[in-house]
């Protein structure tokens, strides 16, 4: 605004700013329509959240009840489970990565469930390692 109210042109402004002339002549007739205002930077609210506060809030009580008292077998919280939680209760269908990203939000993580036999055996596993894999191990070079 300064720039042109001292008599410099739009090419010679855009040069001084590093933007196109286009963007100086567009801000100049904002400012001459609506005033030196309009040029203020502006918060441009997102979209409005799907999941609203007051489900957040019912949904960190569902969640911190457990997944077993959900109806889910183990007490683990998966993205799939969760998406499911708040399909039926919300009558919301999330992705999973909106699932993950509306956790994050709320200060919780999606957990993973362990990988491991309900047969296995720690004891045995044990031994295994202390005597037998030595013997498998390559020797050094």
């Amino acid at each position: 605004m300064e720039l042109s109210r001292h008599g410099w042109s739009l090419t010679r402004i855009a040069r001084a700013l590093g933007v196109t002339v286009s963007a100086v002549s567009q801000w100049l007739k904002k400012m001459q329509t609506h005033g030196e205002e309009a040029l203020r930077s502006q918060h441009i609210p997102g979209r409005t959240p799907r999941v609203t506060a007051a489900q957040r809030d019912e949904l960190v009580t569902l969640l911190t009840a457990g997944a077993e008292a959900q109806g889910f077998a183990g007490d683990v919280w998966t993205s799939p489970r969760v998406s499911a939680l708040i399909a039926q209760h919300f009558g919301i269908t999330l992705q999973e990565r909106q699932v993950r990203r509306l956790l994050h939000q709320m200060g919780w993580s999606r957990q993973m469930p362990e990988r491991r036999a309900e047969q296995r055996d720690e004891a045995a596993i044990a031994q295994w390692a202390h005597t037998r894999w030595p013997a498998l191990k390559k020797s050094p070079p």
